[in-house]
Parts: C-alpha cells; sequence; structure tokens
C-alpha cells in the first residue's frame, strides 16, 4: 500500500529543486522532471536495483533519460538519494562552467549518468545496446553474475526521431525482455501540442514491432508501480505510455510549451509552491523527506552484497575472465597473436582488398579476444566482420558474438554506443563508408563519451567502382577526422590493417574508423617489424636515394600508398629524390611531439599528398601551396581503374605535377 501524502512529498522534492535550480540558472527545462518526477518516485525507491554507495555495481540496473533536455529530474534523484557526485551546491550550480549538472547529462559527469543524452532518441538507441549487452553476458556467464534490467524514460521528441523505429523494430525482434521503456507522454513539444506535428498511435506503433504496451496515468503511484512489476516479468519489451501533465503543479504554465524550455519566473514559482503545498526556501528539502529518499538510496544495498557473494562463489577462473572484461582488459595472450600473425603476413605476403585483409586479422583477434561482438548493416559480406568465432545472436539465443543489424546504421551505432558503457563487450560492425552518414549522431556522442567501438567501414572510394557516387565517399574523411576523439584509420595493405585493428583494440578512450577497400592492393610493407609504424600515425615507407634532402616527399593514405610508391619509382628514374610518407590516421599524427611531426613533413622539397578523397585538412601537412592529387567534386559509375584514371589520380599524373613544380 503506497503512502500517498508521502510520495507526494517525495515527488514534489524532485519538482522543486528542478524548478529552483533552472530558475537559478535562467536556464533548463523544467516541465519534464515537474511531470515525470511521479514515474521517477517509484522507479529510484520501489523498483530499481542500484546501491548509491557503490554506484558503478556491475549488476545494478541501469537507466537512461532519453528525453535530456529534462536533466534536472536525474541529478535531482541523484542528489535526493545521497549520491557523492551530485551535491546540493552542483544542483545550483546547474548549467555552470566546471559543474558536473550540464544542460544535458554527460556520461562520465558522476555516478548514475549512464550515458550522454540530449540528441533525441541516441538514449532509447543506446538502452537497447545495454540491454543487449546483459543478454549477451547473462547467457554467457549466467544469471548469478548478470541480471539486471535497463530503464528508459524518453519523451515525444525521442519516439519522432527516426532513430527510434530503428532501436524499437530491433529490440522487438531481439525479444530484449529486460529492456523497460516509460514514455512521458505530455502531449507538448516546444512548438506546441504534439498534435500540431504527430498523431501516431504510440501503443500500436510498439505493438507491430513485437513489444508489450499499456497505458497508465503518469501521476498515479499505485498505477506506475503495477505497470513496472508486470513489464519485469513479461517475455517481451515493454512500453508504458505514462500520460502526464508538463509542468505538473504550475497553475498558469502546466500542460503548456510555456513550460518545456524557460524557467517558470519567480512569480509562478511562487505559485506553484503554494498549490503544491511546498513551504520551503529554494533548494530546501524537510530532513524527513531527505531521510526517505536516502533509505531508498540504501535499499538495495543487500542484493549488491549478494551478488559480490556470488562472483566471490564462482570458480577462480570465470570470476577472473568476467572481472577482466568488465574493466576492459585485453586478454594477456592478445599482443602475441597478433604479432605471430604479423610474422605470418610478411613471410607470405598477400594481395588482397583491406576489407579482406581485416577479415583475415578479425580470424585472429576474435579467437583471442572473445568479448568482441561483431556485426554489420546488412552487408556481411561485403564488410567481410564475421568470422568462424562468431555464431549469429538471435531471439532465442545470445551466446553467439554476430548481430545482424539490419539496414539500420544509425540504430546501430548508438546501439553499439550502449554496449560499449554497459561493459563487459567490445563492440564492431560495418556498412559502407558512405553511410557514415547516417550513423555520425551516434559516432559523435561516442567520440564525446570515449568508448571503444570500432566501425569497419568498407567501399571507402571511387575504388568501390560502378555503384557510382551516390556509393563512393569523397567527403567522408574530412567529415569524420573532423570529430575530436575519433580515429580515423585508412590501411593501405594488410600490414597496416592488423596495426590499425591492433590500435583500435587497444584504445579504451576513443571510437574509431577503419576505412578499408573494395579493390584488391599490393602489399607495401613487405618485412616484419615489431613496431607498430601505424601508431605514430604517418611515417616514412620509401627513403628517397639521395644523401641529401628529398626534392619531393609523397603522403598518401589508405589505396593511394602504392600509387604514391610507383610515382616515387618513376620520379627517381628521372632524376628527382623523392620519398613516401604512408599516412594511416592523421589524427594519432597529430598527437605526436612535434619534432617528429616536423621530421617526417620536412622543410624543403615539394609536398604532395595523394588520396582518393577532398583535399579538406591535409593543408596542414603540405601548406597552401602543396600539390593535392584526389577528388574535387562527386565520383562516377564505371569500373574502378577507368575512375582513377579520369579523375587524375595515378602515378603519372603526380609525376607531371612535380616535374611541373619544379620547372616553375
Amino acid at each position: 500500500m503506497i503512502d500517498l501524502d508521502k510520495h507526494n512529498q517525495m515527488a514534489n522534492a524532485i519538482r522543486f529543486l528542478a524548478a529552483d535550480a533552472v530558475e537559478t540558472a535562467k536556464s533548463g527545462h523544467p516541465g519534464l522532471p515537474m511531470g515525470a518526477a511521479d514515474i521517477a518516485t517509484v522507479l529510484f525507491t520501489q523498483v530499481m536495483r542500484h546501491d548509491v554507495k557503490t554506484p558503478h555495481w556491475p549488476d545494478r540496473d541501469r537507466f537512461v533519460l532519453s528525453a535530456g533536455h529534462g536533466s534536472m529530474l536525474l541529478y535531482a534523484v541523484q542528489y535526493l538519494l545521497g549520491s557523492e557526485d551530485f551535491t546540493l551546491d552542483q544542483l545550483k550550480n546547474f548549467r555552470q562552467l566546471g559543474a558536473l549538472t550540464a544542460g544535458h547529462p554527460e556520461y562520465g559527469h558522476g555516478a548514475g549518468i549512464e550515458t550522454t543524452t540530449g540528441p533525441l532518441g541516441q538514449g532509447l538507441a543506446n538502452a537497447v545496446g545495454m540491454a543487449m549487452a546483459e543478454r549477451h553476458l547473462r547467457e554467457t556467464f549466467g544469471a548469478e553474475l548478470t541480471d539486471h534490467h535497463t530503464y528508459v524514460l524518453a519523451g515525444d521528441g525521442c519516439l519522432m526521431e527516426g532513430i527510434s523505429q530503428e532501436a524499437i523494430s530491433l529490440a522487438g525482434h531481439l525479444k530484449l525482455s529486460r529492456l523497460i521503456v516509460i514514455w512521458d507522454d505530455n502531449g507538448i513539444s516546444i512548438d506546441g501540442k504534439v498534435s500540431l506535428t504527430d498523431s501516431t498511435n504510440q501503443l500500436e506503433r510498439f505493438e507491430a514491432s513485437g513489444w508489450e504496451t499499456v497505458a497508465i496515468d503518469g501521476h498515479d503511484p499505485a498505477a506506475i508501480a503495477s505497470a513496472l512489476k508486470a513489464a519485469r516479468e513479461s517475455d517481451r519489451p515493454t512500453l508504458i505510455a505514462a500520460k502526464t501533465t508538463i509542468g505538473f503543479g504550475a497553475p498558469n504554465k502546466a500542460g503548456s510549451e510555456k513550460v518545456h524550455g524557460a524557467p517558470l519566473g519567480a512569480e509562478e514559482l511562487a505559485a506553484t509552491r503554494k498549490a503544491l503545498g511546498w513551504a520551503h526556501e529554494p533548494f530546501e528539502v524537510p530532513s524527513d523527506v531527505l531521510d526517505a529518499w536516502r533509505i531508498a538510496g540504501l535499499r538495495c544495498g543487500q542484493a549488491r552484497k549478494d551478488w559480490e557473494a556470488r562472483l566471490a562463489a564462482v570458480d577462480a577462473d570465470t570470476r577472473g575472465e568476467f572481472e577482466r572484461r568488465l574493466r576492459g582488459d585485453l586478454p594477456s595472450g592478445f599482443a602475441d597473436a597478433m604479432s605471430a600473425l604479423k610474422k605470418q603476413i610478411a613471410a607470405d605476403k598477400p594481395t588482397m582488398a583491406t576489407r579482406k585483409a581485416s577479415e583475415y586479422v578479425l580470424g585472429t583477434i576474435t579467437k583471442a579476444v572473445p568479448e568482441t561482438i561483431g556485426g554489420s548493416a546488412d552487408l556481411t559480406g561485403s564488410n567481410n566482420t564475421r568470422t568462424s568465432e562468431t555464431a549469429a545472436i538471435t531471439p532465442d539465443d545470445f551466446t553467439g558474438r554476430y548481430v545482424h543489424w539490419g539496414i539500420r546504421e544509425h540504430g546501430m551505432a548508438a546501439a553499439m554506443n550502449g554496449m560499449a558503457l554497459h561493459g563487459g563487450v567490445i563492440p564492431y560492425s560495418g556498412t559502407f563508408l558512405v553511410f557514415s552518414d547516417y550513423a555520425r549522431p551516434a559516432m559523435r556522442l561516442a567520440a564525446l563519451m570515449g568508448q571503444r567501438v570500432i566501425h569497419v567501414m568498407t567501399h571507402d572510394s571511387i575504388g568501390l567502382g560502378e555503384d557510382g557516387p551516390t556509393h563512393q565517399p569523397v567527403e567522408h574523411y574530412a567529415a569524420l577526422r573532423a570529430i575530436p576523439n575519433l580515429d580515423f584509420y585508412r590501411p593501405a595493405d594488410v600490414t597496416e590493417t592488423l596495426e590499425c585493428w591492433q590500435l583500435a583494440l587497444e584504445s579504451e578512450t576513443a571510437p574509431s574508423v577503419l576505412a578499408l577497400t573494395r579493390q584488391n592492393l599490393t602489399p607495401v610493407r613487405t618485412s616484419f617489424e615489431e613496431d607498430n609504424l601505424c601508431a605514430r600515425g604517418a611515417y616514412v615507407i620509401a627513403e628517397a636515394d639521395t644523401d641529401g634532402a628529398a626534392a619531393a616527399t609523397l603522403f598518401a593514405s589508405g589505396s593511394e600508398v602504392e600509387i604514391a610508391l610507383a610515382a616515387r619509382e618513376a620520379l627517381q628514374e628521372k632524376g628527382v629524390p623523392t620519398r613516401v610518407v604512408s599516412v594511416p590516421c592523421l589524427e594519432r599524427f597529430e598527437r605526436q611531439s612535434q619534432d617528429y611531426q616536423d621530421a617526417i613533413i620536412g622543410a624543403d622539397g615539394v609536398k604532395v599528398a595523394v588520396e582518393a578523397g577532398v583535399r579538406q585538412g591535409w593543408d596542414r601537412i603540405i601548406g597552401r601551396d602543396g600539390i593535392f592529387i584526389g577528388m574535387s567534386g562527386f565520383g562516377a559509375s564505371a569500373p574502378y581503374k577507368a575512375l582513377y584514371e579520369h579523375f587524375g589520380i595515378t602515378a603519372d599524373a603526380i609525376v607531371a605535377a612535380v616535374s611541373a613544380r619544379l620547372e616553375s
């Protein structure tokens, strides 16, 4: 039996902490926290398994505030529960520089923030990935170690964004029964009533995607508790449509867009205090209400201790493997396995497309690193991301390690973020590089959150040939390189592909993109070297045959390295000492010492960049007066060799450009 008066006081604590913080900041969104306070009170004090004293407990329930603009709901709840991170001072500094209480929740700012949200729909798709990781670990290690739920609070905007359909259709298909989405059905967006722009029957939409659905009064704590209990027992993911009033309690603004994204104002806030009987100063929570919240924050302490006892009771090997995966450490044998394969490659010197090289390398990786979970957006045979080690994940069996994502690039990228955030798995998946346009918002958030997510993006240039300009990336290298904290790799052969894969796996705080060719490439690295040369981002792959300075330096990435090497041979035959620098990763190069960068770039001679993309980004290497051999517009449909000739990305074109410059 719920004590309604006690519940109302606890919910009002959320409402007024949120409203006071927004009022103090003169900026923010008070409406959602005020409207969803009843939901949060029931969820966090009666249903969710969490321990404020051990907030990173691996088997805790996850809560994702997909409607990130309502961030004060999350901050208020964390303070009330007794979080060491979200103190009252942090709430008073909402949206201020250096505060943990950012305008939208930011992963890493404090315990309780499971993911960065704000771009609507991303959190919902992250939660799908979290639920996938939970189920995989549960079926791999057993329910005694992994057995928790993922809860989402989503708004109308989250459900309007296209990514939501990708996410919910996949979750329904995979029967992610531990995923529970609470829709804050307040019927209001920034422009006014949702009915201005949308008339979707969301319950029928979710039902059509394989979900359980229920509609409730979002201000009735008994109904909320009952719906959550039923959802936890369902064999399908559940949508709880909770009808709420945005800005609940505000006499003149509740139920309207006026309370969505602006402070209530002093007069309305005072009137709200009177209407809800909250006779307390700003940021003041009466001791009995705060005590009730703090007790709730500790209620799962025993459950956490029981889990620790279960973990301690399993055999040492299982416990060690489980803990290693959760820490994110790579297996001890990984480096040796990669070194052995690298020696084999140097001996065999295979000619193959780098997408096939990736598949070859993945054969070793997926055997050595069992926490890797691969996949593809319906392009498995083209991306070459599946190996003999990676059985398919299916609705009825999650012990596999390969996800058939379907044509859902955006949802795939966001769910991969959720998998990485959950921990215990390392996600990688494939699509064509041009379709990074679909996935980019989630890739940007992976970089912002510093997550180890690996994107295998094949068909990386006009070299894909006949599919034409719709599928040929030209601006995408520059666009992805522009994202901070994302490493964009474009390997030139099998050895560089191995090295780039190794770097991506070792990078625990940044996502990676491997841009890989459709066309075959001859090996440019033909001898074994223990050092990972790609780790430097750029390195001299062929020196000039001269005792003095090179007359020309050719910088190239990926498939254009072999073209640059052919041009070097021709230039040297003409008496032009030429060196070639392979540039598999500009971002890594720029993290090297200034002395190293200066040595690689060189002070004298003609500088040429060769890449089948646009020039943007290369001037910091070759200078504004440097020569660029590449693309200046879109591609065309033709066999790839004809396209390279047509667009002038050839050894002859390089030789002609260098010769002309030297003669001028």
